[in-house]
């Protein structure tokens, strides 16, 4: 199985070399760059699964950085590190870009948590556009057409709002494992704050109801994580 490749641009040796051997030890290729003039090379020169910049570094600072690889790509995960903590500066990095910014001092615990995080939330947008051409979805006795977006069972169906229907899609996608709440609030809605994620619980019941005749079928909530649509 091939290694996920790390990008890490810090200009402070000890702590760059102590990152690259941590996350080595957790399987991780890793590539240190000791300023961002070099971290550019290498990155237009190599594929790289997700990057983390310093952004005070000399000859190319971690903003100016990312800003250039947001300009040949938009999807490579960005995390900053940084000594600031002004809420500004969290503010700019996000504008270019950042998926997520990390305020020194910090645990490698932590660090690494945060990257297994992005790098899930990165799987689990490739496996919803893998799927994307899946439009007919068997769900115990049920045939959901997603394209029309028709709940049937036997001869009786069941129209869906669109809404409806691509939260069930969704749900379809990930049968018989975790649908994330904020995955799906993102994927649907654009955003997950309390009111949609509110607009969605109200989805969830009503797909359950469309689904009651089949006892095989059903929506669980899995508390503090999400749903899933057990068959």
């Amino acid at each position: 199985m091939q290694k996920t490749k790390i990008l890490l641009a810090e200009d402070d040796l000890n702590l760059g070399t102590i990152l690259k051997e941590f996350l080595e030890v957790k399987g991780f290729d890793v590539t240190h760059c000791l300023n961002g003039e070099e971290a550019l090379i290498k990155f237009n020169s190599e594929e790289y699964n997700i990057c983390i910049l310093d952004i005070m570094m000399p000859k190319k600072d971690g903003f100016t950085l990312a800003r250039e690889i947001r300009k040949v790509d938009e999807l490579t995960p960005i995390i900053f590190l940084t000594a600031k903590s002004l809420q500004n500066d969290k503010i700019e990095g996000l504008k270019i870009g950042a998926d997520d910014y990390i305020t020194k001092p910090f645990s490698t615990e932590e660090l690494l948590l945060r990257i297994k995080a992005i790098l899930k939330r990165v799987m689990q947008v490739e496996e919803h556009f893998t799927k994307e051409k899946e439009k007919l979805f068997n769900v115990g006795n049920y045939i959901f057409d997603h394209n029309k977006r028709i709940l049937k069972l036997n001869d009786k169906e069941q129209k869906l709002t669109s809404k409806e229907a691509d939260l069930m899609r969704l749900l379809c996608l990930h049968k018989n494992q975790v649908l994330e709440r904020s995955f799906a609030l993102k994927t649907i809605w654009n955003d997950d704050n309390y009111f949609t994620g509110r607009s969605m619980d109200v989805y969830i019941v009503k797909l359950r109801s469309y689904l009651k005749e089949d006892e095989s079928v059903q929506i669980v909530n899995v508390h503090g994580t999400g749903f899933k649509l057990t068959d």
